[in-house]
């Protein structure tokens, strides 16, 4: 890839973040964001466009297969299949996800950041809550927030990169703005994370925020 580079998202914030979700809920919710990891390492190990919707087309094929099939033996799709599926997401519609991925194996402009917004990361965090049982929080304009800020640290043109960043802050700080329902915390919790890295060095404890996150909501 010569525009993006995408970097692992084995991100210790992120866990604590999703640790916030129930306890029957925590593992299906881990399953989910694996899930977009593990699209993202598809773009992060690829260096030919057409090798990637190559991969991306089987990522495609067995997330819809999980809905007539057991699970191969892939680790990822096996949790989905585990302690996602159960709780009422199909896999045709976790597939949905690879449309927020695939604009990024071609030419990054505008319009690709906003449909990698619009398309990874309203989408993943509308069927975390669904996972979550969550309910009246601003999730569609946190997870635009949280994609565009996460696309942001992995741009290589500044340009497009400060773009995404423009984009971004006033999806999070609507997302900051809203009391977050108790089950709907851990998504809150990831915008802040987002929030912070926008803001740099100079933004507050961050363990101390998602602490009073946790207990507020807000």
């Amino acid at each position: 890839m010569v525009n993006v580079t995408v970097t692992a998202i084995d991100d210790p914030e992120r866990a604590l973040a999703l640790s916030y979700a129930p306890a029957d809920r925590r593992a299906g919710l881990t399953a989910l964001f694996a899930l977009d990891s593990a699209l993202g390492r598809v773009l992060r190990t690829t260096r030919e466009p057409m090798v990637g919707q190559m991969r991306l087309a089987w990522w495609r094929e067995a997330l819809t297969r999980l809905d007539r099939a057991p699970a191969p033996g892939e680790p990822v799709l096996r949790a989905l299949a585990r302690s996602v599926l159960p709780l009422g997401l199909q896999g045709e519609t976790l597939s949905s996800l690879i449309d927020g991925w695939e604009p990024l194996l071609g030419t990054i402009d505008e319009r690709t950041t906003a449909d990698h917004g619009r398309l990874r990361g309203a989408a993943l965090f509308d069927q975390a809550a669904l996972i979550l049982g969550a309910t009246g929080d601003p999730t569609g304009e946190a997870g635009q927030g949280w994609a565009l800020a996460d696309l942001a640290g992995h741009l290589r043109d500044p340009v497009l990169a400060a773009l995404a960043r423009d984009a971004a802050r006033p999806r999070l700080a609507h997302a900051a703005a809203h009391r977050w329902s108790r089950a709907g915390r851990p998504l809150g919790a990831l915008a802040h994370i987002a929030r912070l890295d926008l803001i740099g060095p100079a933004a507050p404890s961050r363990v101390a925020r998602l602490a009073w996150h946790r207990l507020t909501g807000r």
